[in-house]
């Protein structure tokens, strides 16, 4: 029998007897995704203009604003964020790329060659 194997996926680990560990590129985006929202100072991960139609026609996106790019077990990621007034922008980010570097190499074995950080805009913190 022939394994099929998903071509937007990364082969993470094939054994003869077991099968095939396979790694799908969303699932990479949505581990860079949490990791850079769990940063303080990120407001929002801010997607482009084809992301937000496909949530206004009921396509949910938890990858909005992150761009995977998986070559052999390297993975270079872009990000577009949204970050909190009065947050230090360079230090902000480099928690983000250190975060989301960490959190892909620990959760799936790949080397995360680069964090880019796009910033799309800063929000204003409401009063409560």
């Amino acid at each position: 029998m022939e394994k099929e194997i998903d071509k937007s996926a990364l082969v993470l680990k094939e054994d003869e007897e077991l099968g095939v560990v396979q790694i799908a590129d969303d699932v990479v985006a949505m581990i860079a995704s949490l990791a850079a929202t769990e940063v303080e100072g990120v407001s929002a991960m801010t997607g482009n203009i084809t992301n937000e139609l496909m949530s206004r026609v009921g396509v949910k996106s938890l990858t909005k604003g992150v761009k995977v790019d998986v070559q052999g077990e390297k993975v270079r990621v872009d990000l577009t964020v949204t970050l909190e007034y009065g947050y230090n922008i360079p230090a902000t980010c480099q928690k983000v790329q250190t975060k989301v570097k960490s959190a892909i190499e620990n959760m799936t074995g790949l080397t995360c060659s680069d964090v880019n950080i796009r910033i799309a805009g800063i929000t204003m913190k409401k009063d409560n």
